[in-house]
């Protein structure tokens, strides 16, 4: 493949040291999968973290060796001479806590009972991932990220980052994000969550020791979850009031070709993915809120960062409006920070940050350069 990354390994890290959750819960040993592209300089200056989205996962560029098909969900954007350019910079992609592509999650099994975790994983935040995040950092002896870079899910943590650890992360790109949730966000989450939640097969979030899955209600979470990643110019464009056949059937089954792509995006993602896992990246998407502890106010709540930043956001993304990303910009640019805003018109909704578009991958390519620039200087 052209200016692919190519061939990649998934790798496991082991921690022994217990980590604290913010919920109060302690996790006394756990693993996280990772992949790396590129190749760390010698003063470890160059080093990038990519942060996932809710369904993300750490194979973010190149392919297996026996899945070539199997390609990084942001292969497009990681590579040599890509925007994020493996040439200059070492990438990191990693599974977060809670996964279920590799690192420990609810689908792990406990050491301490040997059946899976099931419902008694800890609540996670955005805090928490970040927190075992810097542990995976250091054990490359990062001490400071050239970038860490997300969309969505991604951004929150990204933006965490520089509140976390102000002094470890130089830039900030922030996409499609936004500083908190609305109250409408939270709603949809809320619903999805329920359909999981009351699926016969759910049992309380302990369904692997029944020999079940509640496909119903994971299915019926990511339908829901896929009309608002969409924008309705998309939908129109793409499938419109168009019929599977040429005829109404006046009934329940699948009829108009927009029911068939929910319905078989739902079946896909039904089959690989874990409710659990699904149930707890929606609580934490809820949760993040830079200023829980500051009463409200996002000046303050952004007051501890010292990065520069880049906030991207996209004209039809409803789920994450730019009007959510410029709540994001405008606190730090009364902390004084250095910010970069690009609203892009695009017509495919929350997804652009995965598309190729022209005038995104233009900004994006520009900002690094410069950040490649620093750290060649």
């Amino acid at each position: 493949m052209a200016n692919s990354v190519g061939i990649v390994t998934a790798q496991r890290a082991l921690f022994d040291t217990p980590l604290t959750f913010r919920s109060g819960a302690v996790l006394p040993r756990y693993e996280l999968m990772y992949e790396t592209y590129g190749t760390l300089n010698a003063d470890k200056s160059n080093a990038i973290l990519i942060c996932h989205a809710l369904s993300g996962h750490h194979h973010v560029a190149g392919h297996y060796a026996d899945e070539p098909k199997n390609v990084g969900w942001w292969d497009n954007m990681v590579g040599p001479g890509k925007p994020i350019n493996t040439d200059n910079f070492f990438v990191i992609g990693l599974n977060n806590l809670g996964g279920c592509h590799g690192s420990t999650g609810p689908s792990s099994i406990n050491p301490e009972t040997g059946s899976p975790y099931g419902a008694s994983f800890p609540m996670v935040t955005v805090e928490d991932w970040v927190e075992s995040q810097a542990r995976l950092a250091d054990r490359f002896g990062i001490q400071q990220f050239a970038a860490v870079i997300g969309g969505s899910l991604g951004g929150m943590q990204a933006l965490q980052w520089s509140l976390a650890y102000p002094e470890r992360v130089r830039h900030v790109l922030a996409i499609a994000c936004a500083p908190r949730l609305t109250a409408q966000n939270i709603a949809f989450n809320d619903v999805a969550r329920n359909a999981i939640l009351t699926d016969p097969d759910f049992h309380g979030g302990d369904y692997y020791q029944h020999g079940v899955v509640p496909t119903r209600g994971l299915r019926l979470a990511r339908m829901l979850g896929h009309i608002t990643y969409l924008s309705d110019d998309a939908m129109a464009d793409k499938f419109g009031r168009t019929l599977r056949t040429e005829k109404f059937n006046y009934g329940y089954d699948v009829e108009f070709q927009i029911e068939s792509y929910l319905r078989y995006q739902g079946d896909k993602f039904a089959a690989y993915f874990d409710a659990n896992t699904y149930l707890l990246m929606t609580k934490a998407l809820d949760y993040f809120d830079p200023s829980h502890d500051s009463g409200g106010d996002l000046n303050r709540g952004f007051a501890r960062a010292k990065s520069d930043f880049l906030v991207i956001s996209f004209t039809t993304d409803w789920r994450f409006s730019p009007q959510r990303s410029r709540e994001i910009v405008r606190p730090l640019l009364h902390n004084r920070r250095n910010v970069s805003y690009a609203e892009i018109t695009s017509t495919h909704g929350h997804d652009s940050f995965l598309m190729d578009h022209p005038h995104y991958f233009d900004v994006m390519r520009a900002y690094l350069a410069n950040v490649s620039r620093e750290v060649s200087a």
